[in-house]
């Protein structure tokens, strides 16, 4: 017992110190927050007034403009199908979770429910009435974009990911090789700005796209950048042995890399591919930049309400830890992932 004590503690003085140090400014800081957050704290029915005089966090800011910041400007009486929208998503990522649900049924059902989803968001027929795009927001629109971001940029990965390895194919190399690097190095900001702003203008006149639609289409291609470089890692980190015996076996090209190279290659760079994921979830908050008031965007909104301004601290807290959850459910699928 006392060795292992003495294996977990700190090697030198220097370092027992510093540990020392961060344990008390760390307690410092979460006996702040609690006092802050639970002892001089509000309940989820108190006043503004009533909060700005005593002080202390204020959770009745997040019971009045739950909704608000949960679904954006969606007509209040219909946001039960926003609602279910978010269900379904949780529910999509639950089912993908482990590996030994990855069967062609789970594609079936991935393009089933995005179909629901756009007919419940939009509806348009009894008893869905209509709802405008422009309408839409909150978390649902965030799921939304990051999802099919990520469902359709792997294939459309993969792809350059072999493209860019094709040697006897110099000209779709040279393509991918350009598309890689022009993505790459155009910040994500500017590609929705061109997107919503530039686009339009070189395309006929009376023809337009949705700029939900335009914006899912920029994503998609920013994603489909930095996950080709992360499979073609991948690709790069198995021996030339592995494609020697294939072609021993008489295996076609598109053989050798379905059932032997790719499901190799791909669980080597889980955790780059995780991590992308990961970071498209919290960048399409830079869709406010296009006028698509998505979750964080709709927190920002919601504090611009005089009677709870001053209270952005809890709200912003309640965002982050949606974002947390979310991020925190991809590191746990990817290390079981790993595992299997």
């Amino acid at each position: 017992m006392i060795a292992a004590l003495r294996r977990l503690g700190p090697r030198n003085w220097w370092s027992g110190l510093a540990t020392i140090v961060l344990v008390l400014a760390l307690w410092q800081a979460g006996a702040a927050l609690f006092d802050w957050a639970v002892i001089r704290g509000h309940g989820w029915d108190t006043g503004p007034k009533q909060c700005q005089l005593d002080g202390g966090a204020c959770w009745a800011v997040l019971t009045e403009k739950y909704r608000f910041i949960l679904f954006g400007r969606y007509p209040y009486e219909q946001q039960w199908r926003p609602a279910v929208v978010i269900g379904i998503f949780v529910a999509l990522f639950g089912a993908s979770a482990s590996r030994y649900s990855w069967r062609p049924a789970l594609a079936g059902l991935w393009v089933a429910a995005l179909a629901l989803v756009l007919v419940l968001m939009r509806g348009g027929f009894a008893p869905l009435p209509l709802v405008p795009q422009d309408q839409w927001g909150g978390l649902p629109i965030t799921l939304l974009l990051s999802s099919v971001g990520c469902v359709l940029a792997f294939p459309l990965a993969v792809l350059v990911a072999l493209g860019r390895r094709a040697r006897t194919l110099p000209a779709i190399r040279l393509l991918c090789v350009i598309y890689i690097e022009v993505i790459r190095g155009v910040p994500l900001v500017a590609l929705l700005f061109m997107a919503s702003v530039m686009l339009p203008l070189f395309l006929p006149a009376g023809m337009n796209f949705d700029k939900l639609v335009r914006v899912q289409v920029v994503i998609i291609l920013f994603a489909a950048a930095y996950l080709a470089e992360a499979v073609r890692g991948g690709l790069q980190a198995l021996p030339q042995g592995q494609f020697e015996a294939a072609e021993a076996l008489g295996l076609s090209y598109w053989q050798t890399q379905r059932r032997i190279i790719l499901p190799q290659a791909l669980r080597l760079v889980i955790p780059s591919l995780v991590n992308i994921f990961t970071g498209l979830f919290k960048d399409t908050s830079l869709v406010l930049i296009v006028g698509i008031l998505d979750f964080l965007t709709a927190g920002k909104v919601a504090l611009a309400d005089p009677a709870w301004q001053g209270f952005g601290n809890e709200v912003y807290l309640a965002l982050g830890a949606v974002y947390l959850g979310f991020s925190l459910f991809l590191s746990a699928s990817s290390r079981r992932l790993e595992a299997t």
